[in-house]
């Protein structure tokens, strides 16, 4: 994919060069709308990393820094020490399983490339806040993932040289399908109707399909969207669903939209032990510490008996008057 776009790229220069060079007028200025990118602007789409490495930034960041990373914003998810919470990825483990009916598809047993980790990591970690990482700190959680996978020593540091020579433990694992019976050709002629296809079934509140059918309530990536849709596809009415049918203060209306962004991927389902909104008995026990103790948890990070929460939920950019405003919201949905 990285070579079509970056020929792609490469040719649209080359033919804006020509054009110039001959005098004729781009269509930005022709139909008087958009622009010609900018090197700037370009760079900025041009992030995708090979798998021997051409494309890493400058940077570095070490095993000892990505522990401490990883326990703030990645641990709620994938376990302290990669082995997943609940339903979200494992990402150490699995060796020598990937012949066996069921394998555990980890970082350490099934990527072939240490490269890619990192590309992986700065598009769409962490979940709550994708493209939210500097180039060190991506550093940092790549060379402290593949320490967890004892693919590299605690010594480590990641940077572009040293990333890029790691050999990962499946590198020889991936190969161009020769049977002549795994291509499939076009359909054109007595094809399905795509309007009458519909999906009955996914697993649960891992693989979204808010999007697919008509009439889903949240975004396709939301765990509380893919609870509801499926209830709406069993025939439940859940156009009264409780957590929205509450009368709210201003302050927790205004919280609202920073819960859907930022909260609602662990607060929905009660991952890693956070309080599900709308669950009273959940909430009853924090509820009675008073709202300032639980804004404090909420912005500078706690640690209780049932689960961690990270600083702002990992959500850095969030300023400390929306997270109140989303405790606020969160408080008043579950009484």
């Amino acid at each position: 994919m990285f070579r079509l776009v970056k020929t792609s790229l490469q040719i649209t220069a080359v033919s804006t060069a020509l054009l110039m060079a001959s005098g004729v007028v781009n269509a930005a200025e022709k139909y008087g709308f958009g622009k010609t990118a900018t090197d700037v602007e370009i760079q900025g789409w041009d992030i995708d990393i090979r798998p021997d490495g051409m494309g890493l930034p400058k940077g570095e960041g070490s095993v000892a820094d990505g522990e401490e990373l990883y326990e703030q914003l990645c641990a709620t998810c994938h376990g302290l020490f990669g082995e997943g919470e609940g339903r979200w990825p494992v990402l150490a483990g699995g060796e020598d399983t990937l012949q066996e009916d069921r394998p555990v598809k980890t970082v350490g047993s099934y990527w072939p490339y240490a490269s890619t980790l990192y590309d992986y990591i700065r598009r769409a970690m962490p979940f709550t806040a994708p493209r939210s990482l500097s180039d060190d700190q991506t550093y940092q959680l790549a060379a402290y993932v593949l320490y967890l996978n004892e693919v590299v020593d605690e010594e480590f540091v990641a940077n572009k040289d040293t990333l890029a020579k790691v050999e990962m433990p499946n590198r020889e694992g991936f190969f161009v399908d020769p049977r002549p019976d795994v291509k499939n050709e076009r359909c054109m002629e007595n094809c399905a109707d795509p309007s009458k296809l519909n999906i009955v079934g996914t697993v649960a509140g891992i693989t979204p399909v808010g999007h697919f059918v008509e009439g889903a309530d949240a975004p396709a990536a939301s765990h509380h969207g893919q609870e509801l849709k499926e209830r709406k596809m069993q025939g439940e009415d859940v156009a009264q669903d409780t957590t929205h049918a509450i009368a709210l203060s201003e302050a927790a209306q205004a919280g609202r939209e920073t819960y859907d962004n930022a909260c609602q991927a662990c607060h929905a389902s009660g991952l890693a032990g956070s309080p599900k909104l709308g669950d009273k008995a959940d909430w009853k026990v924090r509820i009675e510490q008073g709202i300032p103790v639980l804004v404090e948890h909420a912005i500078n990070g706690f640690t209780g008996n049932s689960g961690i929460m990270p600083p702002k939920g990992g959500r850095n950019d969030l300023a400390d008057e929306q997270v109140n405003q989303a405790v606020t919201y969160m408080v008043e949905s579950s009484q």
